[in-house]
């Protein structure tokens, strides 16, 4: 069976962590990591207050997965993996971001308390009685939700397990050692496959208003510069949408899942960089319409 590492890449401004979901059971879905029964442990620390804490996520730990194919593999992160994971959640302000199993948004809880274990004796954890590896990102999470601390008390809700988007740094095969013009060979393949696909699953019909959105990106950038702002994803996306040209599922998606970003969406150009890269992803008509296109795609219904 397969083993891969799972990173973030920097260049990507996607890749990360972008919700904590509450979950009564394992669950094993395209775009997130769920941990097992053992992993998600949680604990109620503090009753009045509403208060849980637990593992978000685990260095080295072998995670069990099923792709689409009904392929199984296992995924791991490496410490620095999950150290910049916690990291980049707070400065992305995700942490008001939760679910419940992975599918339901969730308001009314908040991550309030996040830290890495640096030593397995001394640290916090070892107070609420968890046996954890240095390296774990621990997180204490505020429920103000009557229906979740509900489900919390009667045992329903039993850890938390993380969403997002991350990159395959390399893969290992139990079963058997390829040579590397095997590799080379199914490196070029996959390239073809993707190609093939791309081509054949790109879309042109976003709206002209999401063209314009990303137009007024561009000419402020060619201005002004794009600062501290975006990642060549971003850049590229708009460069893309402004020339209108074809966009692959993938980039939909990609897309669709910027809404998260909507928040800092209403700022003035230059105050910031939520504005320049909300217009540079399609604005408000460019996310909606990813939202619905992907819907129709995974649907069947799109042309």
């Amino acid at each position: 069976m397969k083993i891969i590492e799972l990173v973030i890449d920097e260049k990507d401004e996607m890749s990360g962590i972008e919700a904590v979901s509450v979950v009564s059971s394992p669950a094993i879905e395209e775009n997130f990591i769920a941990l097992n029964k053992q992993e998600v442990q949680l604990k109620k620390i503090d009753e009045e207050k509403r208060i849980l804490m637990g593992a978000a996520l685990i260095p080295n730990k072998q995670i069990y997965r099923v792709n689409e194919k009904k392929e199984e593999y296992y995924i791991f992160f490496s410490e620095n993996t999950v150290r910049k994971a916690s990291e980049l959640f707070l400065m992305r302000s995700n942490q008001n971001n939760a679910t419940y199993e992975h599918k339901d948004k969730l308001e009314g809880l908040s991550v309030v308390e996040s830290w890495i274990i640096e030593d397995e004796k001394s640290d916090k954890s070892r107070l609420y009685g968890f046996d954890l590896p240095v390296g774990t990102w621990m997180i204490s999470m505020k429920v103000n939700n009557d229906e979740v601390w509900g489900d919390v008390k009667e045992g329903k809700v039993k850890g938390f397990s993380i969403e997002g988007y991350f990159a395959d740094k390399y893969e290992m095969s139990l079963i058997q050692e390829k040579t590397e013009d095997e590799i080379l060979l199914e490196a070029i393949k996959k390239i073809i496959v993707d190609a093939e696909r791309m081509e054949l699953r790109s879309y042109t019909d976003y709206p002209k208003a999401a063209v314009e959105n990303a137009k007024i990106a561009v000419r402020y950038a060619e201005e002004n510069g794009w600062g501290s702002c975006g990642t060549a994803v971003g850049k590229q996306r708009a460069n893309q949408l402004a020339n209108n040209e074809p966009i692959s599922e993938e980039t939909i998606s990609r897309m669709a899942a910027f809404e998260r970003h909507r928040q800092n969406s209403q700022k003035e150009l230059g105050d910031g960089c939520g504005r320049l890269m909300w217009l540079a992803w399609g604005g408000d008509e460019g996310v909606e319409w990813a939202q619905r296109k992907l819907e129709q795609i995974r649907n069947g219904e799109a042309n």
